[in-house]
């Protein structure tokens, strides 16, 4: 490509970058906190393809004022030797670095990230991969609401490793999306990353108690109940998986951010 178009590409880039970080969009591909650097790097390609064609604006001009100072004689001496250059093959017209059409085939994946959203991770997803839970190295403390509104990988994390002693019977708020397995059994789940959605893994609970009877897949759930000390294994990995005892659930909308990012803070 011309300076002209990598300086244009390095402007789109950059710019379908800014979208993404001043919008929703860019929690389908990485984590909230990496925000201020997705808006960073495209300020840093803006300036740079603003900078680029500023510079390819300067040296065209200087160009253009030395091939204006040339004598007659050295302009007839170029025409001539033009005249009697040989041709680079039929259909070039002598131009030697007319760039490949095809190479702008590289900005149609630029324009997907900037006119179609990838959805989220899924049911699809959770159910062929196992429960990703993990041991916690401490636990914090957690305020005296009743009900209490708790992550569902902060639910799980608590249910396995501390057995529900931080949990005792108070009543707790928990949001997630429903998948189902093989046999039917109903999971909230929470899609958990440590940087991007490339890495994004499931961490699921099971329901029990007043499950609504009819539950679609990816459909987001509000289930409001208790601790249950029941648990199951993930069938995909053997690790395990705890119950929630449930006495309310209602859909909700899908939240700004799908994801949830508690399980490595």
């Amino acid at each position: 490509m011309s300076r002209q178009a990598q300086a244009a590409v390095l402007f789109l880039i950059g710019t379908a970058l800014l979208h993404a970080g001043l919008t929703n969009l860019y929690l389908r591909y990485v984590k909230a906190g990496l925000q201020p650097l997705l808006l960073l790097s495209g300020v840093v390609l803006i300036v740079a393809a603003l900078a680029t064609a500023w510079y390819e604006w300067r040296r065209a001009r200087a160009e253009k004022a030395r091939a204006a100072a040339h004598t007659d004689a050295a302009h007839a001496d170029a025409a001539h030797a033009e005249a009697h250059a040989e041709p680079e093959g039929e259909g070039h017209g002598g131009h030697v670095h007319r760039e490949p059409r095809i190479s702008w085939l590289l900005l149609l994946p630029l324009f997907a990230l900037i006119l179609v959203a990838p959805p989220a991770l899924g049911s699809y997803s959770a159910v062929r991969t196992g429960t990703a839970i993990q041991q916690p190295y401490g636990l914090s403390k957690l305020p005296a609401d009743n009900p209490l509104t708790l992550g569902l990988v902060d639910y799980a994390t608590r249910a396995v490793y501390d057995h529900g002693h931080s949990l005792g019977d108070r009543q707790l708020k928990v949001t997630g999306f429903v998948a189902l397995d093989k046999s039917g059994a109903p999971y909230l789940v929470r899609m958990a990353l440590n940087c991007c959605a490339a890495d994004a893994q499931p961490v699921k609970i099971a329901l029990t108690g007043k499950i609504p009877p009819v539950l679609q897949p990816d459909t987001w759930l509000l289930v409001t109940g208790t601790y249950s000390a029941k648990q199951t294994k993930d069938p995909v990995n053997n690790r395990p998986i705890p119950y929630f005892q449930v006495t309310q659930a209602k859909p909700v909308p899908t939240p700004k951010d799908p994801y949830d990012e508690s399980w490595n803070q």
